[in-house]
């Protein structure tokens, strides 16, 4: 039973020192590997000198590129239920009322419209010009002279040699119209629509209902060019789209108003040349007839009235529903650019390097030295030889 006991004994138990015996080999440890560094720093110094080397080609061949950022303000949507716009206004003085829905579309939506195909397809021939840079083109034939990193020519010489190979075998397409259809859009336009969904984007905060709009390229004063056309295109497609029902609403009364006035200039024709006629005959038949004219006549001109005032209404009604935009921090030329600075980049890749150097020599060198060893020492032990 001692001796159990005497096994079971910990050695915490019988030594005081145990714990500051464990912090010991733990700074040991520590040490170890600070000499470990200490004694590689050479290549430490190496791999920092690389990846310095790297990251000043990757930090060179990276373009510059210049943001521009727009906040709007749109109008709520219930400034117009206190009944002070121009269709309630309207109304009180015809004496009848218009019940308004809310609409499907509306700016909070922003961010979708913007990265919607349609939209991307409606900024492709914006004119942007900057004489310092000697530019004057489209948006689109803008992309096309954007600068690429020295890795993207690389990457897209296979991609050019299949081109030309097809294009000799196959011959090179015909043209198409120049009306682009978002519904099946060429190969070029849909990598340039790509490339402006990555340069243009919005948000919308959802408690302020603040639209934030930025624009990306590479030119200071091209991406403030942009940046405004976005917001106005925006603008114009929010407020078309708001105003269309009441449009349509508007020339279908327009035609209804033409049509009734038609019916009761042709009613009150007809009752003035029967009056003329008939003038000096005192005969029932023609007090009849005349009093069946002028009843035509007054239920024309009652239909005539009602919709004069319906198109009253729906006219006033569109200048109510266009919406309206405070641009609070309007767009303007960049001085700085805004991509990574060229400094930081290569900074980053020398400490990169110098780390994965430093992981190589603390853990990875012994650790490929382990498993180099068990295989080694397998193959090192004598076979056992069995005796009959």
């Amino acid at each position: 039973m001692e001796k159990d006991k005497r096994h079971s004994q910990r050695p915490e138990d019988f030594d005081p020192d145990f714990y500051e015996w464990e912090e010991e080999e733990e700074e040991i440890d520590l040490m170890e590997l600070l000499h470990k560094l200490v004694d590689k720093r050479k290549l430490l110094y190496k791999a920092a000198a690389y990846g310095l080397v790297f990251g000043i080609l990757i930090a060179l061949g990276m373009p510059k590129q210049y943001t521009v950022t727009v906040t709007l303000a749109p109008e709520m949507s219930g400034a117009k239920s206190g009944g002070g716009g121009l269709a309630s206004l309207a109304s009180s003085f015809l004496g009848t009322s218009m019940n308004s829905s809310p609409d499907a579309l509306n700016a909070t939506l922003s961010s979708d419209i913007v990265a919607s195909t349609p939209f991307i397809l409606e900024l492709f021939d914006i004119r942007v010009q900057n004489e310092k840079t000697a530019i004057d083109t489209t948006l689109v034939g803008y992309l096309e002279q954007q600068r690429k990193p020295w890795w993207g020519y690389v990457l897209g010489v296979p991609g050019a040699v299949i081109g030309g190979v097809k294009e000799l075998i196959v011959g090179k397409e015909e043209e198409k119209a120049a009306t682009r259809n978002p519904f099946e859009l060429t190969e070029d336009e849909s990598r340039q629509v790509e490339t402006l969904k990555k340069c243009i984007t919005a948000s919308v905060d959802k408690k302020t209902s603040m639209i934030t709009l930025s624009a990306t390229l590479q030119d200071p004063k091209v991406t403030a060019i942009v940046a405004d056309s976005v917001v106005s295109k925006l603008q114009q497609y929010i407020i078309n789209y708001r105003i269309a029902k009441a449009k349509e609403d508007c020339v279908y009364l327009e035609e209804l108003y033409k049509a009734r006035q038609a019916e009761y200039y042709e009613a009150q024709s007809k009752y003035a040349r029967y009056m003329d006629m008939n003038r000096s005959l005192v005969l029932q038949t023609v007090m009849s007839e005349q009093e069946r004219l002028q009843n035509d006549m007054n239920l024309a001109f009652q239909v005539y009235s009602q919709v004069a005032q319906q198109l009253q209404l729906a006219r006033a009604k569109i200048q109510e529903a266009k919406p309206v935009f405070s641009v609070l921090e309007p767009a303007s030329v960049p001085l700085y650019p805004s991509s990574t600075s060229k400094k930081v980049v290569a900074l980053a890749f020398a400490f990169l390097a110098a780390m994965g150097a430093a992981a190589w020599i603390l853990f990875g060198a012994d650790f490929v030295a382990q498993f180099k060893k068990k295989p080694e020492e397998a193959e090192a032990q004598p076979e056992e030889t069995t005796r009959p």
